[in-house]
């Protein structure tokens, strides 16, 4: 039940450290499994293992099957394929998960272009000082594959805005359906496209044979950061204001990069601290924005 108290509880605040974690470090999963898998084909397996047998359970969003189907291409296929292939060709872990976080600002920028809502001056202002953070990222990287990397990722960011306004013109959804009759639409469009573009047919025959370590990222980031982490948020946002559980997002970038440096030995570099300071400044800018924005109207609706 929703409330509008924001103070959390303990637990609710240990749970969603947890699944902000999850978030930062699922970069690094999606970097262990493009060490044996294509991307696209590494897309296909995350969603069908979130939407079998999940699919049996959850009855078909009611929203229109178009918006279900156009959710499903926007913001699985096309997204996460841009952002798989981008780190693929050479786009870090840790500064990924950086550069993910400006899908913040496309949103505000395509609510602005498509549902006419206005854009308040401190959220220009953030939006400026977190692509100061994503210019300075672009300047540091060495041209070709990174670059290229680079290009793609800012690319999966902004399709992420683009489907958070899919979503906000289907209106009330329920979330875990939502997910999982997607996730069901997207993987045979992955698959079909790692077949095509991939040639990924003789590795889909024998998948067997990939090590332990592939499995297990595959398990973790369509369990674990796809199903938990994405069911778990969606239930703290139905007992909590927005206001109040979305400044958690910020930690994901943090998390990515340690686990980053620490797992796949990425060198934690000043101008990435910088980088990664500017790009959360500027998103707590914007949330400061957005909350006060959001008192403003209450405050005048009484």
């Amino acid at each position: 039940m929703y409330t509008t108290n924001a103070t959390m509880k303990l637990s609710h605040i240990f749970l969603i450290f947890f699944v902000v974690a999850v978030w930062g470090i699922n970069f690094v999963f999606i970097a262990i499994g493009l060490t044996e898998l294509p991307p696209i084909l590494l897309c296909a397996a995350r969603f069908f293992v979130v939407s079998i047998p999940a699919v049996f359970f959850f009855k078909f969003p009611q929203v229109p099957f178009r918006w279900v189907i156009l959710y499903s291409l926007v913001m699985f296929v096309l997204q996460f394929a841009l952002m798989f292939t981008g780190m693929h060709v050479g786009m870090p872990a840790g500064l990924s998960s950086i550069l993910l976080q400006v899908q913040a600002f496309f949103s505000l920028f395509f609510a602005k272009a498509i549902l006419k809502e206005t854009i308040e001056r401190k959220q220009m202002l953030g939006a400026c000082v977190s692509f100061a953070g994503i210019f300075l990222i672009g300047w540091n990287l060495k041209m070709g594959a990174s670059m290229l990397g680079f290009m793609l990722v800012l690319a999966a960011a902004l399709t992420w805005g683009l489907g958070s306004i899919t979503v906000k013109k289907m209106g009330k959804v329920q979330s875990g359906s939502l997910l999982v009759w997607s996730s069901l639409i997207a993987w045979p469009v992955l698959l079909g496209l790692s077949l095509c573009v991939e040639n990924s047919f003789p590795l889909v025959c024998n998948l067997h044979t990939l090590a332990p370590a592939t499995y297990g990222a595959i398990l973790f980031i369509a369990l674990g950061s796809t199903a938990f982490a994405f069911g778990t948020w969606n239930h703290l946002l139905q007992i909590y204001p927005l206001a109040t559980v979305a400044p958690f997002t910020l930690l994901v970038p943090i998390f990515g990069m340690l686990s980053s440096m620490l797992v796949l030995g990425e060198a934690l570099e000043p101008w990435k601290i910088i980088a990664c300071l500017l790009v959360i400044s500027g998103l707590c800018i914007n949330l400061v924005s957005a909350k006060q924005k959001a008192a403003a109207k209450s405050l005048y609706q009484k």
